[in-house]
């Protein structure tokens, strides 16, 4: 299999372009100052995960905006702390403010030449605008859960993925779903037959982060540590 042979790169955005574990921790700072025990960045990050996949299932067309002010105050009651419906409200709208990762908008700019971009995001269409404006990249298909109606890894969302790129004459096997999160996006894709690419962010951490632990890992046709050395690779193929 050769990176080449495909017509559409797939996006996931948080966790695999832009770095929303850091995002959240500068986000949650209002919070978690304020907790007596010293929480570490995974302790805070795997709470996260709990409450947000949570809310997600339970509340799937929520924008992801005002889910996450659920999730604030899901936390603030997890550490016990009193937090005004404002300040929940406000961490939901931090979204456009999560930095790119470094190699970001680079390799996109170089991907865009060789290949169409598309992404598939659990986010509302303001938040990932705010987003894209770091990434400097005008992609060819924005497919958001405020779109669908539900959020990653329901299978929905790829089916959603799969019929709005089929309309365009785009099939299954010209599509590389690229992402970090192996429950958001690997276990789904694998389910739906996809060639997927892990840009494995945290190849130099332990666990999964602001993801849930998927279990059972899911398969992957391609490994990067980042989206450089998915550019990179492609540049190689070409020489």
């Amino acid at each position: 299999m050769n990176l080449s042979q495909f017509k559409i790169l797939t996006f996931d955005v948080y966790g695999t372009l832009i770095d929303w574990e850091s995002g959240m921790i500068n986000g949650l700072k209002p919070l978690t100052d304020r907790v007596d025990q010293v929480l570490g960045r995974d302790e805070i990050l795997n709470a996260h995960a709990l409450y947000e996949s949570t809310a997600q299932r339970f509340s799937p067309s929520k924008k992801y905006s005002d889910l996450l002010a659920t999730v604030y105050r899901r936390l603030s009651e997890h550490w016990g702390i009193s937090v005004e419906w404002e300040e929940c409200l406000a961490y939901g709208k931090s979204v456009p403010l999560w930095p790119a990762f470094d190699d970001s908008a680079e390799a996109l700019a170089y991907l865009k030449q060789h290949f169409q971009l598309a992404v598939l995001t659990n986010t509302d269409n303001v938040s990932f605008s705010g987003s894209n404006a770091r990434l400097g990249v005008s992609f060819d298909a924005v497919m958001t859960a405020e779109d669908i109606g539900s959020y990653k890894p329901d299978d929905r969302n790829f089916d959603y993925m799969l019929e709005t790129l089929a309309h365009r004459g785009i099939i299954k096997g010209e599509i590389l779903h690229v992402a970090e999160s192996m429950f958001h996006d690997h276990q789904p894709a694998n389910r739906h037959g996809l060639a997927n690419c892990w840009i494995y962010r945290r190849y130099d951490q332990k666990g999964f982060g602001a993801t849930m632990d998927p279990g059972e890992m899911p398969t992957v046709n391609f490994t990067f540590n980042s989206v450089a050395e998915l550019a990179k690779a492609h540049r190689q193929e070409l020489e």
